[in-house]
């Protein structure tokens, strides 16, 4: 069997695992449909090159071109709404596929070529929409913004990646007339697959599993940072905002009144750290709270204070304290009197 069909049976594990749990955690359709995409072109390239379909050929450039785009798309989905563009520039992006039909049917000697561009041109997109770090994806719930903005980068470099193995089938084509060509597309199809599925499928779990609902407009931006700061530290300690395991930036700003911008600038400038992190920050306070003053399990603290996952809240407890939950409950519990 094609290792490129084992490829496929994961990514449809992780497509089962996510929309079984869309409900609870979560689940953006772009990124489920990124993960079948992915799935899909893994049998198609088993069909290519392990069984040698000869119309698997002219499907799979098609394939390939659609997918730089989607993955553009899907992370746009947790940018703000004002930032993720009009719905004329969305359909722009049908163009690479279109585009890749036409080289197939009349110039297919510039196939590869063309790949190359739009991989290492949407690379560049994707990079771009994180370059203001996990405070970007306003729409992914706090606790898994770092999570979703690692998997945006390894999602870029797994593009890169890909035109830079096409580089290589190129050049295998131009060099030794293609004998390792088919070596270099099938290792290269399997790797870059598995990874963009599989960051789609963390990023996916970023999504808040109820939509957002609009809010007022925007005030003007002219509040100072220390009392945007207090009226965020107001909300989420007095009204215990932080318990809310779907809170986004974006939901964050509509309750405090001001835009997403201002409140990360002013995190960033008064506290030294992203909004993901002060809000952890508050969280791992509370669990640690109740893992010196009540029989919480660690667990029930873990969902109490706001966190969904037991690895995000090990890391975060880890990043906070430097001890991991159950040592530092040990080390603060208070001990008993004779």
């Amino acid at each position: 069997m094609p290792l490129s069909f084992v490829a496929a049976l994961l990514l449809v594990i992780l497509l089962v695992a996510a929309l079984r749990a869309r409900e609870t955690t979560g689940g953006n359709t772009a990124f489920l449909v990124l993960v079948a995409l992915c799935a899909v072109q893994s049998v198609v390239v088993g069909l290519r090159w392990g069984y040698h379909v000869e119309a698997a050929r002219y499907v799979l450039p098609i394939l390939a071109a659609s997918l730089p785009p989607l993955v553009l798309l899907s992370f746009r989905t947790l940018l703000q709404r004002d930032d993720a563009g009009s719905g004329a520039v969305r359909w722009l992006h049908a163009l690479p596929p279109l585009v890749m039909i036409a080289l197939v049917l009349f110039v297919p000697a510039l196939i590869d070529v063309a790949l190359i561009v739009i991989f290492v041109g949407y690379a560049l997109a994707v990079l771009n929409l994180g370059r203001s770090g996990p405070d970007a994806l306003v729409e992914a719930r706090l606790d898994s913004a770092v999570a979703a903005h690692r998997a945006l980068v390894i999602a870029a470099a797994a593009l890169c990646l890909s035109a830079l193995f096409d580089l290589g089938v190129l050049l295998a084509f131009e060099w030794s007339m293609g004998a390792n060509a088919e070596i270099i597309a099938s290792n290269a199809n399997i790797l870059g697959l598995f990874f963009i599925g599989l960051t789609a499928f963390v990023a996916s779990r970023a999504h808040p599993s109820a939509p957002t609902q609009p809010g007022p407009p925007e005030p003007s931006p002219s509040e100072q940072d220390r009392e945007i700061l207090d009226r965020v530290q107001r909300l989420l300690v007095d009204q215990k905002l932080y318990r809310d395991d779907n809170l986004t930036l974006s939901r964050l700003a509509r309750r405090v009144g001001v835009p997403a911008r201002q409140i990360s600038g002013a995190v960033n400038r008064l506290a030294g750290k992203n909004v993901s992190q002060y809000i952890n920050d508050i969280r791992i306070s509370e669990a640690c709270r109740l893992l010196r003053d009540t029989d919480m399990s660690v667990t029930a603290a873990m969902l109490d204070a706001g966190f969904q996952t037991k690895s995000n809240f090990n890391r975060e407890f880890r990043r906070v304290t430097a001890l991991s939950p159950a040592s530092w409950r040990e080390q603060n519990r208070p001990r008993a009197t004779a």
